[in-house]
């Protein structure tokens, strides 16, 4: 830890002079930076600072949160931020945070889920899965309207220069926020109460907010199952009916493929950590409503 700290504050010396350097010269100042953990926080935050600052992300998408390790370039991010907006149950932003408050003592750190009602028993560690907080959080538009809140107030305490801009861009998205929930809420009604199979449990609030139910496969450690256990979950999900089998590709077990030859639900790929949150989650309800409506072959 203590050649951590060493580096970093050479690189952050190193920086410092860039910017008197470019102050003497005339330059532009840098743009201010806040920083997220995920992609879709900075889709969300996006849409609320619009040009004012630059919002850069701890995990790039496609990257795993499980195994995630920032480099000494995403903490030297941090070390420059105006704030972080952590989403606020991933496991690797519990793993950082002592490091970042020891690092950045004086840097604004915000819990951008407080607030939302959690599901629990879907992640755990070890045996240990009932009191756990389910960390994804922003696969619900209503959590998003949440977060999105959360996102506003945290920029009007740490750039309050720009309160007004913020406060009026929030208002307009939470405004479309409103309408895409509804939307999904349509577009879900026929399929309302119906199950689908996900590998990885990222669909926990998506299916509360809309009445379905999802089951786990692969569980929270993406372990292989036990020919006994996969026996039991293979009947299961025959006996729900299910439809619609949810993966993802750089994560999923070479299960996915097996599991689904006995199942012969409909392969649908997701990517919950995209940038894109928007059109995952239509994607998402249309793949459900999708294979609700095929007819069986004859």
């Amino acid at each position: 830890m203590k050649n951590f700290n060493i580096i970093l504050l050479m690189l952050t010396a190193v920086t410092l002079v860039g910017w008197i350097a470019a102050g003497c010269s005339g330059a532009p100042p840098e743009q201010k930076i806040v920083t997220v953990s995920i992609e879709p926080q900075r889709y969300l935050l996006e849409q609320i600072t619009g040009d004012k600052v630059q919002v850069r992300c701890l995990l790039s998408d496609g990257a795993n949160p499980e195994t995630y390790d920032p480099s000494m370039t995403h903490m030297l991010n941090l070390s420059n931020s105006l704030g972080y907006l952590r989403m606020g149950n991933i496991g690797f932003e519990a793993a950082l945070l002592d490091k970042i408050c020891e690092s950045n003592p004086d840097l604004p750190i915000y819990n951008t889920s407080e607030g939302i009602v959690p599901v629990t028993g879907t992640h755990g560690h070890g045996e240990v899965t009932h009191e756990v907080t389910d960390p994804h959080t922003w696969s619900s538009v209503k959590n998003a309207r949440v977060i999105a809140r959360n996102m506003c107030e945290a920029m009007v305490e740490i750039d309050p220069a720009n309160k007004d801009l913020y406060r009026k861009n929030h208002k307009a998205f939470d405004a479309h926020l409103d309408s895409l929930d509804r939307e999904l809420s349509t577009m879900l009604a026929p399929v309302k109460g119906s199950a689908f199979l996900v590998w990885h449990p990222s669909l926990s609030y998506f299916a509360r907010d809309y009445g379905l139910e999802q089951i786990v496969v692969g569980g929270h450690e993406h372990k292989e199952m036990s020919v006994i256990d996969l026996r039991s979950m293979i009947d299961e999900v025959k006996a729900h009916g299910v439809e619609v089998f949810f993966s993802q590709k750089d994560f999923d077990s070479r299960q996915v493929t097996s599991v689904n030859e006995e199942i012969g639900a409909s392969p649908v790929e997701i990517h919950p950590l995209s940038y894109n949150w928007e059109n995952e989650l239509r994607a998402t309800a249309a793949a459900l409503v999708s294979s609700s409506t095929k007819q069986p072959e004859e």
